[in-house]
């Protein structure tokens, strides 16, 4: 039987300064003036109207997550209006995780201190890299100081914590660069940093022009001598590409990956919503462009579906091996509403192959992937195919 699971709420706002090379997300840069108030007027219709559709009423919000595009494009006045609204519509902790993406090349002083005052609680702010070399590269806006003087802006503004966004395996990357990069990050005293590697996503720039990437042997070298360095800062790795000083993991995304529900609202955005009472998981898209979403004052909605029970185990799989934290027979039953024993024979299959580790505890059953797991993460997850 499905259970109820944590209720997140994902805002997108889709407008940028510029798009960059190597972004595949629903983003359009600003050729005029951006509609705000209209935007936050379709973003309540549209919240109001998955609301009414999953009869969510009576469910406490968990998060709220406001990415783009870059969010922080928006006046804190227009942020206020919206989250004013958004919580007046549910039940919610008087601490509930509020996070808004921002670019440093769009920020000031006085505008971290009012997305605060408006109700953020946790900045994301898209560093990307702190060399001027590459961050022309990666087409970014921002320069290595604007950078440094947002960190310091994000200190200062009264939210709980902020997260570095930072790339790494970039166009004529050394070792050296990259552990620069992540010193510098380091230095700047984040609660979290986001640290991936950079992946070249078909319809985007990179894609038609390749750049010369770092061979896979210092790919490796980068990700291996990253981890210590991050570990020895103090920062624990909890997810693939997530380090958090000790509290400070970001809520949001572990609802996501330990297969939550999420409103999604806004251009283009995803959502997945889980329904006790009809055993039901259901998946909803909203209209992609700006023009046709704000449009579409009556119906933001493009596609609604059910997840098959045949995907449900797969699709809890990629969520929950991004994690290096257990899971038990109980959450699978409950996130997808079938028995372990269904996937058991994958398990064992898995754990034969070194990726993943079981152990009773308690009297529960956990299953954890291991370093092995994570290192070959495709090949672990092409077990639950």
């Amino acid at each position: 039987m499905l259970g109820n699971r944590p209720l997140s709420l994902y805002i997108h706002i889709p407008w940028c300064v510029e798009k960059c090379p190597y972004c595949d997300f629903n983003s359009h840069a600003v050729k005029s003036a951006i509609p705000e108030q209209d935007y936050v007027t379709a973003l309540i219709s549209d919240l109001d109207a998955d609301i009414e559709r999953f009869q969510l009423s009576e469910r406490p919000l968990h998060s709220i997550f406001i990415g783009g595009g870059t969010p922080s494009l928006f006046s804190a006045s227009s942020i206020k209006s919206l989250l004013t609204q958004v919580l007046s519509r549910f039940e919610h902790k008087a601490d509930i995780e509020i996070t808004l993406e921002a670019n440093p090349g769009t920020v000031e002083a006085d505008k971290f201190k009012g997305f605060c005052d408006a109700g953020v609680n946790r900045l994301s702010i898209g560093v990307q890299s702190f060399a001027s070399d590459k961050l022309i590269k990666l087409g970014r806006i921002h320069d290595s100081n604007q950078a440094k003087i947002a960190a310091k802006l994000a200190t200062e503004s009264g939210v709980t914590s902020f997260n570095l966004d930072l790339m790494h395996g970039l166009p004529n990357q050394s070792l050296e660069n990259a552990l620069d990069d992540l010193k510098t990050a380091i230095s700047l005293s984040p609660k979290h940093i986001s640290w991936y590697q950079l992946t070249i996503e078909p319809n985007t720039i990179f894609h038609s022009k390749p750049p010369k990437l770092p061979v896979d042997d210092v790919l490796w070298e980068i990700q291996d001598q990253g981890v210590k360095l991050l570990k020895e800062a103090g920062y624990l790795q909890y997810e693939i590409s997530a380090y958090a000083k000790p509290g400070y993991q970001c809520q949001h995304n572990l609802n996501y990956w330990q297969y939550g529900d999420y409103l999604g609202i806004g251009c283009g955005a995803h959502g997945k919503v889980t329904d006790t009472s009809t055993q039901k998981i259901m998946r909803t898209i909203k209209v992609k462009h700006p023009k046709g979403y704000l449009d579409n004052q009556r119906e933001f909605l493009d596609k609604l579906s059910e997840v098959d029970e045949g995907d449900r185990a797969f699709e809890f799989m990629m969520n929950q091996l991004r994690l290096h934290s257990p899971f038990s027979a109980e959450h699978f039953q409950k996130s997808t509403g079938l028995k372990i024993s269904s996937i058991l024979p994958l398990l064992k299959e898995a754990q034969q192959q070194k990726l993943m580790t079981y152990e009773v505890k308690n009297e529960k059953e956990f299953w954890l992937v291991t370093q092995m797991g994570q290192r070959y993460l495709n090949d672990l997850l092409e077990i639950f195919l």
